[in-house]
């Protein structure tokens, strides 16, 4: 029993803790930095506002996880980030390919809860600093109102990812809010005054049918005229969740202080949507469907973004500029919005894509003037236009990881972020499956490209045999192929013919090696071709290439001819459609204003499986891209060759040998399977076929140089494992035995071996 009869005098429960890093903001950038700093070896306390990880992808407002894959919907192939939001996304889908919310969320606090140097505060919002000196925190306070408790939390280093930059805010962090002009980077795409210059919030809504006929009365703050929403006549009764991501508004408001009131008029659309959907006579569909739930929280898009010793613009996506200390990638389109959002007559969207993928600099990810504050989310150093590509939640998510591996370093170099060695910053991240663009990982302490790497067979691509069906060639069609330096391969498809034609035909490539738009044509012939089945068409250039590089060899539009398919699929090989995927494009060729500084260019998109089957074809010479040394190159994807050991399809026993001239005593062992990094795996509400990926390894064994078993993996669908042995081994060589695959022929990234 308690009981008191002071009446003055009384505060609030205060707790301290310390810890070497806090984060504040438990989005997914905020929960990757933190989990990549704990595992990293350091203490973080991880502060959150909201009572689940998450933030935008949370099932408080349940948007799709997505990035630089844009629903497949743009050039940029195998593209999904790495790291961190790659290991939550693929176990996301594995246990989770219906796309539940709420399943989400556990997966999320469950890999921030394993983590033992993670001290995780749920309900706690910052609401106060304390700084030891101009420019550096001391320490932050925040209240809970679950548990009536105020946290003080004393750290030498700080991470914002609270989306709005509450932080920062209160540290006196420089920050800017609204659109730059065109002028001050440069920026053709630079909004002007009438379309706005804040992106607004949005709130969505799920529906159920249950089987019978439903009421629905509206609440009295629904929107009684639905013709107020200039495109209502868009809203479909099947549509729900974050397919009305144009259910948005607050862009002519401050996002950060009239977020309540930019609630209450999301609200006040979201019912009034569902009451014209059940009660307008337009939708008869509708009769037995209830409405299950309407989100609580909006889903921000844009507020604060903050200064550091570099603003990425336009001009760094579009050009693909390189950075010396680039340790992340992006590669969503520059997507700006009214900000009058669902009342604006104009389109919903602005969308325009670069040619692929492009770098973001470490130095975006620090304060400029605040000394041990990193900048982690959609408040990154980035100009509004850049912004518009950044702020999405997987490339959150991965400049995330980057700043907890640069607190980790500030902590082991006894130095603040602006001083971290960026050599060993890249290093740590690329270890640690970050891709960035253009690196090689180079790691010292690695024994594998000291060791003859040779395995019991490697795929030679010679043929993809034919299945027997057709593709038509409604649209123009290609495949995509690893080719070597040298000469180019001639290609032999087998095509269909309905009437007398001619085909054209073309092999393309980029105009930079690393990206995969088709754009320069390399060769070009015709056939003239009579009405039959299995008829060969011979691609034979008459060219080479100074340095390896993926090609297209493409089979342009024609409607009087199909084309084989093949059933099997390899790692690192695939169709292409001269298509446009209209959730992230106007179109099958992208055609930006001339002023706009963006470039017009083809997409060529590959279709989602059980789809979008290989081509039936033959090579010559075979591609030999699959080689067993590609496992120590450094590179764990798809980049300008597969970069991947694929076993012959016909080897029933696939090994993999590495083999020292010495033993060596070895401690852990790194690995990197095909997850299929083409796969964008959208988090919620629109549902995947699979739970793993075709060329994942399930199943496979270690042994020593006696064939002693040293370790058994029985059901993995990870991209990475991590093997460390419990007692360490001395051997001369590994062998690494492929049992069983999820489907595809056996195909590993990388090996990497470790003395401790």
């Amino acid at each position: 029993m308690i009981t008191s009869s002071e009446t003055s005098g009384r505060r609030p429960r205060e707790v301290s803790f310390e810890a070497d890093l806090v984060v504040v903001g438990g989005g997914l950038a905020g929960a990757c930095a933190a989990i990549t700093a704990a595992r990293a070896g350091i203490r973080v306390v991880l502060l959150q506002d909201r009572p689940v990880l998450g933030g935008n992808a949370s099932s408080e407002v349940r948007l799709w996880i997505l990035g630089a894959t844009s629903h497949m919907g743009n050039n940029n192939r195998w593209a999904r980030e790495g790291g961190v939001i790659d290991e939550i996304l693929v176990e996301n889908l594995h246990r989770n390919p219906e796309g539940n919310p709420v399943i989400l969320d556990t997966i999320l606090l469950e890999q921030v809860i394993e983590e033992p140097n993670i001290r995780l505060l749920l309900n706690a919002a910052v609401h106060d600093v304390e700084m030891s000196a101009p420019g550096t925190i001391a320490a932050v306070r925040a209240w809970c109102s679950q548990n009536s408790t105020t946290y003080l939390v004393r750290a030498p280093l700080f991470c914002d990812a609270s989306g709005d930059g509450v932080l920062g805010f209160l540290a006196g962090a420089a920050f800017r809010m609204g659109a730059e002009s065109k002028e001050e980077f440069g920026e053709g795409f630079a909004p002007d005054a009438a379309y706005g210059e804040l992106l607004g919030h949005s709130l969505y809504f799920y529906s159920r049918d249950t089987g019978r006929p439903v009421k629905f009365t509206a609440p009295s703050f629904a929107l009684k005229d639905i013709t107020s929403i200039p495109r209502y006549h868009e809203i479909k009764a099947t549509d729900s969740g974050c397919r009305f991501w144009w259910f948005e508004y607050g862009g002519l408001l401050d996002t950060v202080h009239q977020t309540e009131a930019i609630k209450w008029e999301l609200w006040k659309v979201a019912y009034g949507a569902w009451d014209y959907i059940k009660n307008s006579g337009k939708f008869p569909e509708a009769e037995t469907m209830t409405l299950e739930w309407v989100g609580t929280i909006p889903g921000k898009r844009e507020s604060r973004r903050f200064e550091g010793d570099f603003m990425l613009s336009q001009r760094d996506l579009v050009e693909q500029r390189e950075h010396e200390d680039a340790v992340s990638f992006g590669g969503w389109a520059m997507d700006l919005h009214p900000a009058e959002g669902v009342y604006s007559k104009l389109s919903p969207c602005t969308q325009w894509h670069s040619k692929g993928v492009y770098q973001i600099p470490y130095r975006t990810m620090y304060s400029r003037n605040i000394d041990n504050l990193f900048l982690a989310g959609r408040i990154i150093s980035v100009s509004h236009v850049a912004f518009g590509s950044t702020r999405v939640m997987a490339t959150c998510a991965h400049n995330g990881q980057a700043a907890g591996m640069a607190a980790a370093l500030c902590r082991k170099h006894g130095v603040l972020p602006r001083a971290v060695p960026v050599a060993e910053l890249q290093r740590e991240l690329l270890k640690a499956g970050q891709q960035i663009p253009g690196l090689v990982l180079q790691d010292p302490e690695d024994l594998a490209p000291r060791a003859s790497v040779h395995a019991s067979s490697c795929f030679e691509l010679e043929e993809l045999a034919p299945c027997g069906e057709v593709q038509p060639l409604n649209a123009s069609r290609a495949m995509l192929l690893p080719v070597p330096a040298g000469p180019i391969p001639a290609v032999t498809f087998l095509v269909e013919v309905a009437r007398a034609t001619v085909l054209e035909v073309e092999v393309r490539g980029s105009s930079r090696p690393a990206n995969y738009s088709p754009e320069t044509v390399l060769h070009r012939q015709t056939f003239e071709l009579s009405p039959g089945r299995a008829q060969p068409v011979r691609i034979a250039p008459d060219a080479s290439l100074d340095s390896p590089r993926y090609l297209a060899y493409c089979l342009l539009e024609n409607p009087d001819v199909s084309v084989y398919v093949s059933d099997q699929r390899v790692t690192g090989v695939l169709s292409l459609s001269q298509s446009m995927n209209r959730a992230v494009a106007k179109g099958a060729r992208q055609e930006p204003p001339a002023e706009s500084g963006i470039d017009s260019f083809e997409f060529w998109l590959p279709t989602r499986r059980p789809g979008g089957r290989n081509f039936a074809f033959r090579v010559e010479p075979p591609l030999c891209a699959f080689s067993a040394t590609t496992v120590a190159n450094g590179i764990a994807r798809p980049g300008l060759q597969p970069n991947a050991w694929v076993a012959a399809a016909e080897d029933s026993a696939p090994v993999l040998s590495l083999q020292w001239p010495c033993a060596h005593t070895i401690a852990r062992i790194e690995l990197a399977f095909d997850t299929d990094f083409d796969h964008p795996m959208e988090s919620v509400l629109m549902g995947h076929p699979e739970r793993d990926m075709p060329f994942c390894v399930k199943r496979y064994r270690i042994l020593d140089e006696r064939r002693n078993l040293l370790f058994e993996c029985t059901q993995n669908h990870q991209t990475r494992n991590t093997v460390r042995l419990d007692s360490h081994c001395t051997t001369s060589a590994l062998h690494i035995e492929v049992l069983e695959t999820h489907g595809a022929p056996a195909a590993i990234f990388e090996v990497r071996c470790y003395e401790n």
